[in-house]
């Protein structure tokens, strides 16, 4: 049996297609999955536009964001059954000897692959999953809300363990993309007080961080950073995908405050980091997720503390790829998700 996928063949920009490909076989730790949604993630984009900083194995299907049914269960695997509705997390190939693995992080193993750039990922019909990378997925949760569970989960991470916002804490987050709205979201359910700041393009963006209880800050965010008593924010989220916004965090941060960087740049910084010892300020960076964080944000999820509908800008079929890509990239929608057919 052969599904449509989007497939990323080459380096070169643009070198993303429509493929026939096989049903995957599995081996006897893993389940196939049949995809029921797949969300469209800034990392596709980066991969279709050539302008990524990590290494991909060409030719490879994207899409790390997903959910579905389980249809078939390696021999070895326990505790799932056909027909259950599961989301999977990312780490598609880790080391079970690897000193960070060992300790529950294996987001941070260094030999970690990845589904959409390291093996096949689920913008297709059926994907081969480890069993160990699955979460079940309450009924009253829909797949289209379920599958944004990947970008959530860096949201908690990068808010609630590498940031410890605090209540009453004034956070300010740099770059109003999915990942800069739920960590604002997600700061905000931690009892913060948030600015979210973007440009003039990104107004559609930051009216949506609004039905998070945001200020929206469109500029230059220095008047809301000091009101309260001059000296700046406790925290500084940086999830823009540039690296000069690193420098406009250290001059809107707090002297002894803290700032955590989740959003790639892979430009060269060209300014100094001088500031961050002058005011005494803690620079953390974010990467992924683990099994207790992906449970914690599905409870949230499932409860409706954490509502992602705000941001889903549409569901386009597997063959429409391109027009969901193009409305992400240009900025008209948050987030695109697919369904394959």
């Amino acid at each position: 049996m052969k599904s449509a996928a989007v497939v990323n063949y080459a380096p070169e920009k643009g070198s993303v297609e429509i493929r026939e490909l096989d049903r995957p076989t599995i081996g006897e730790d893993d389940v196939l999955l049949e995809v029921a949604n797949v969300g469209v993630c800034g990392s596709d984009l980066h991969q279709w536009t050539s302008d990524h900083s990590w290494p991909v194995n060409y030719p490879v299907v994207l899409g790390h964001e997903f959910g579905g049914h389980i249809v078939e269960l390696g021999s070895r695997v326990t505790g799932w059954r056909e027909g259950d509705r599961v989301v999977s997390e990312t780490a598609a190939v880790i080391d079970a000897n690897n000193p960070m693995t060992r300790r529950g992080l294996y987001n941070l193993d260094p030999t970690r692959k990845g589904f959409g750039y390291g093996v096949n990922g689920a913008m297709t019909r059926f994907v081969r999953v480890p069993a160990r990378c699955l979460h079940l997925v309450p009924d009253q949760l829909a797949f289209e809300q379920a599958c944004l569970t990947e970008p959530c989960c860096v949201a908690f991470n990068a808010v609630v363990e590498n940031s410890r916002i605090k209540p009453g804490d004034r956070v300010i987050v740099l770059g109003p993309g999915t990942i800069g709205i739920l960590c604002a979201a997600m700061a905000r359910l931690c009892g913060a007080e948030v600015a979210l700041v973007g440009l003039e393009a990104d107004r559609h963006r930051l009216a949506i961080g609004k039905q998070y209880g945001c200020e929206a800050i469109i500029g230059d965010a220095t008047e809301w950073a000091k009101k309260a008593d001059g000296l700046g924010a406790d925290c500084i989220i940086d999830a823009a995908g540039s690296s000069i916004t690193l420098k406009i965090a250290m001059q809107l941060v707090r002297p002894n405050g803290h700032i955590t960087k989740v959003g790639w740049g892979p430009q060269p910084l060209g300014f100094s980091l001088d500031p961050l010892v002058q005011k005494n300020v803690t620079l953390q960076g974010s990467f992924s997720h683990n099994w207790p964080i992906w449970e914690r944000v599905i409870a949230l999820l499932a409860n409706g503390q954490l509502d992602v509908k705000p941001i889903i800008g549409g569901v386009w079929s597997i063959t429409d790829w391109h027009e969901a890509f193009e409305k992400m990239h240009r900025g008209d929608v948050v987030k695109s998700v697919l369904k394959p057919v």
